[in-house]
């Protein structure tokens, strides 16, 4: 039944027809009074709590395998490493996250879609919190337990990234697709600001166990907030005012609650789909390189001692952090204004990063000053925020309701960089030369400009013809307002 017009309701009419709102105006900048940017802000925080889950140990490692002065019975001094790993062994601890990491994404994806992304998500990071609270004293009875450790966070936090498409499916109004999805993905890159010099800092004066210690804690004190505040649906959220309510069910097109039964075969033969997931494997490769391996890298090259090695590798996820929020309301400004298309949009921005990137990345291996080094590194790593408005956003558009396991597809497939890129850097530094290290950022060049041809000749932001809803009511619906939603920041 058609809701009775109050006094205070308007229409507006777009490019999709007629939407309908009620006019209640709340400045753009009270953000904690619409619900979906309370959802976004914790699920920033939620990527902020994964990421340094798994970034501490990129840092500690460092600490936990360095020469240490100790005294033996007669006075002398000696040095000794608490944990006595050579590069592959050390390639070998930092990759084990990502084998349990790359097992649960799509298991995450589909379960999302069916019982709700909250639970996952947020259960998914407070068992990898707990995990790594009780690391340190398994660390140190064998590398393999540690090894074995890491592997199950992995399989927790695997769910992550695929199951946040399930909730942007319920909450994001097309046109505000890019900023919110950008908003909580941003957590991922501003947590690995935080986690590196704080990590740094910690495990030179605090000593490496009170990385993991801390970390763990802060990820159950998150999850406690995400349980309470956040809910599946903007329906279930008791908070929620009825205009905002109205909005985002109206610019979703008041889909009914069935289940969903995916093609995959039209899924898996996509091109557009593909192009996704190319994307997304040429960006992580880039980004695992630099995530695992940057410490080490100005550490053995660059000569920089822990604590400052922790603030430098910072820097390009500060670019990073900041360029992702920019990148995302700048798309979602060029869509709305009709300035470019949505898959014009997410090809400028998701090509353009990448070829930036080829080029600073690969000048990283040729100039080996310090100060050049953390600006190529800086740049490079940082423009990747644009591509993030590219493919990280583009499953929505082209199959809203199949997004997380789209996600979860093409994030099994990108997370294989996590895996192969700490061992190949392992078995090519083997003496920690300059010209070892060269070689590592040129093969991150080159992946990042075959992912920008890849994306470039068959991505799309159109809605695909396999993803249209069969039920007729939905299409009704739709009709009205089938394509992004109005750009509403006053409701």
């Amino acid at each position: 039944m058609e809701r009775k017009k109050s006094p205070v309701e308007s229409t507006k009419d777009t490019e999709y027809g007629t939407a309908k709102y009620e006019d209640e105006i709340i400045p753009s900048w009270k953000f904690w009074k619409k619900r979906r940017y309370v959802v976004a802000v914790l699920a920033f925080f939620g990527f902020f709590t994964s990421y340094i889950l798994r970034v501490n140990l990129s840092v500690a490692i460092v600490a936990m395998t360095a020469k240490v002065c100790k005294i033996d019975e007669n006075g002398n001094e000696y040095f000794e490493r608490e944990f006595d790993w050579d590069p592959a062994m050390q390639g070998m601890v930092l990759s084990s996250f990502f084998y349990g990491y790359i097992s649960t994404q799509l298991f995450g994806g589909w379960l999302s879609a069916r019982i709700g992304g909250k639970r996952v998500f947020g259960l998914g990071i407070a068992t990898t919190a707990f995990l790594t609270i009780i690391t340190p004293p398994l660390a140190r009875i064998n590398v393999y337990i540690l090894i074995a450790l890491r592997i199950i966070e992995g399989i927790c936090e695997g769910v992550t990234y695929p199951c946040i498409h399930a909730i942007w499916a319920q909450w994001a109004p097309p046109l505000e697709r890019s900023k919110l999805a950008t908003l909580a993905f941003s957590g991922s890159f501003f947590g690995t600001v935080f986690a590196m010099p704080v990590a740094g800092l910690m495990a030179e004066y605090l000593g490496w166990p009170s990385v993991f210690y801390v970390f763990g804690a802060a990820g159950l004190v998150w999850f406690f907030y995400w349980w309470i505040v956040v809910k599946d649906k903007p329906e279930d959220d008791k908070s929620i005012s009825e205009a905002e309510l109205e909005y985002i069910k109206s610019s979703l097109g008041n889909s009914e609650n069935k289940k969903i039964t995916h093609p995959w075969k039209a899924m898996l033969t996509s091109p557009p789909v593909w192009a996704i997931v190319a994307a997304h494997f040429s960006e992580n490769w880039g980004f695992y390189t630099m995530l695992t391996q940057l410490p080490t890298f100005m550490n053995d090259v660059l000569d920089f001692k822990l604590d400052k090695t922790g603030y430098l590798s910072a820097l390009p996820y500060v670019a990073m952090t900041l360029i992702v929020q920019f990148s995302g309301h700048l798309a979602d400004y060029l869509r709305t204004k009709k300035i470019l298309t949505t898959t014009q949009v997410r090809k400028l921005f998701n090509c353009g990063a990448f070829i930036f990137q080829t080029i600073f990345m690969t000048c990283t291996g040729f100039i080996l000053t310090p100060a050049a080094v953390v600006t190529c590194i800086t740049i490079a790593v940082g423009l990747g925020g644009f591509a993030w408005s590219g493919f990280g956003v583009n499953h929505l558009d082209i199959a809203p309701k199949h997004a997380s396991v789209l996600m979860g597809i093409g994030n099994t497939i990108a997370t294989l960089p996590g895996i192969m890129s700490p061992q190949i850097t392992g078995y090519i530094v083997q003496n920690k030369s300059a010209e070892e290290w060269r070689t590592v950022f040129i093969i991150a060049g080159a992946v990042y400009l075959i992912g920008a041809v890849i994306y470039g000749l068959f991505a799309s932001g159109e809605k695909q013809s396999w993803a249209e809803e069969n039920d007729k009511e939905t299409a009704e619906s739709k009709k009205s307002y089938d394509n992004p939603a109005m750009e509403v920041d006053n409701v």
